[in-house]
């Protein structure tokens, strides 16, 4: 046992910091068919989301954090466009209700967020802890499967990396 107490060690300090191996789901996975909570304290269930169309879901570590902040705001500069193509976006960070409405509001963001208190949706979509929050990754799905994913998305390109993400899918 003494021999593999480093091991854990070093395990556990990876995954602390976001270092250990991404488990996120592979391309063609089932998204997962779970139910949360949004800003409003709404219940969200994903497959009734995912049956209107093609769905964004993109995790970030904190609300109102500068990172975060350009990220939300690149999508809802890009939204008009976007939406246009079908798509649908559910924003997911560890953030409580209020963070999220609270974020929500200041940057007049026009899609839904998760707030993902318990981790329970990221650990769904295989999203590994940066430092004790979520990592900033990106995921599409269509017809229930993921179709595209980022394991680093992009802050301030993000509505670009999505828009051209939707031209390589099809998405018109």
């Amino acid at each position: 046992m003494k021999s593999l107490l480093p091991v854990f060690i070093v395990m556990g300090f990876l995954t602390f910091f976001g270092l250990a191996p991404s488990m996120a789901l592979d391309l063609g996975s089932p998204a997962p068919q779970i139910t949360a909570v949004d800003q409003d304290g709404n219940s969200v269930a994903f497959a009734d989301i995912y049956k209107k169309g093609v769905t964004l879901v993109y995790f970030y570590p904190k609300a109102d954090t500068p990172g975060c902040t350009k990220e939300a705001c690149s999508l809802r500069d890009g939204f008009a466009t976007l939406n246009g193509r079908g798509l649908q976006i559910l924003g997911v960070s560890e953030d409580k209700e209020d963070a999220q409405k609270n974020f929500q509001a200041k940057y007049k963001l026009p899609f839904t967020l998760i707030a993902d208190s318990d981790g329970s949706v990221a650990k769904a979509f295989g999203v590994p802890l940066l430092a004790g929050h979520t990592k900033r990754q990106s995921f599409i799905v269509m017809d229930g499967k993921i179709a595209w994913r980022a394991l680093a998305a992009s802050t301030s390109q993000q509505a670009s990396d999505v828009g051209k993400a939707l031209d390589q899918l099809g998405v018109k």
